[in-house]
């Protein structure tokens, strides 16, 4: 077993395990780690847990220290400088005339890399526009093309449900989504009312998908024949949240429902 934290770097962002060596900390306590990308300024999601060696990637990267109030000072002014380096960068874009659209830049803890994200088409050649970059930052410069559905978490926003976007609010991870799972609830395939802001499918399409696929093993599929109360019918209908099925009835041709307690499928 191995001691870890979970750190994010981002709100919403992936959480990462760091090895907090013997320094005490909480959820909530902002923390300076070595990550690959160098040194990063993080907060504690997960306080101290012991996990298998199967579950993180080894090596383990330490935490250095808690944050000092110097620290999150500097954090604060390197989120100011990358506000401006953004704005720098969209000139310079402009300049190049490149098709690509600038979501948003970050420094590192430490300055040592700048790294701006942007959504594009196709492929771009941007060397011209880093060494531009370059010069005017001094600082090691990397453009990273992301998809729209990073975009939509990055830039957030307002949901068809009214609510914040999952994805900028509280998601760490993507996870598939799939029309089958739209078709399994029963909803409406219309892409408009399905689709998020980023243009893909919603994704809490996921949330409750699971109980629905275990509902339906429970029910008979829509066309087979089932029998009834009233008699011998063909299932036409399933509603997986009440758990009732609608069935046309062979003798008469009338729609009845019954609970899944009243109806038995024709071996």
């Amino acid at each position: 077993m191995l001691k870890v934290i979970g750190v994010r770097f981002k709100e919403a962002g992936k959480i990462y395990f760091f090895n907090p060596d013997n320094l005490i900390m909480e959820r909530d306590s902002s923390v300076i780690v070595e990550t690959v990308r160098g040194i990063e300024f993080g907060k504690v999601v997960w306080g101290v847990r012991y996990v298998e060696e199967d579950e993180v990637v080894l090596p383990l990267k330490r935490v250095l220290r808690l944050a000092t109030t110097e620290d999150t000072d500097k954090q604060h002014a390197n989120q100011l400088a990358a506000e401006e380096a953004l704005r720098v960068c969209s000139e310079k874009v402009r300049e190049h005339q490149l098709e690509m659209k600038l979501v948003d830049a970050e420094y590192t803890f430490d300055r040592n890399k700048l790294i701006f994200y942007f959504t594009a088409d196709g492929r771009v050649d941007f060397r011209e526009l880093v060494r531009d970059l370059a010069a005017v930052f001094r600082t090691r410069i990397e453009l990273r093309q992301i998809g729209v559905r990073d975009e939509a978490k990055m830039l957030g926003g307002i949901g068809p449900c009214g609510r914040v976007l999952c994805c900028s609010s509280f998601l760490g991870d993507f996870e598939p989504v799939s029309i089958k799972m739209a078709k399994d609830q029963n909803l409406s395939l219309n892409p408009t009312k399905i689709s998020g802001l980023c243009g893909r499918l919603m994704c809490c399409l996921k949330y409750e998908n699971d109980n629905y696929e275990e509902t339906k093993d429970t029910l008979p599929d829509i066309g087979d024949a089932v029998y009834t109360p009233a008699g011998l019918g063909q299932v036409m209908l399933l509603d997986l949240i009440e758990r009732k099925v609608k069935v046309q009835l062979e003798s008469t041709g009338t729609m009845v429902e019954h609970s899944l307690d009243e109806v038995t499928v024709e071996a």
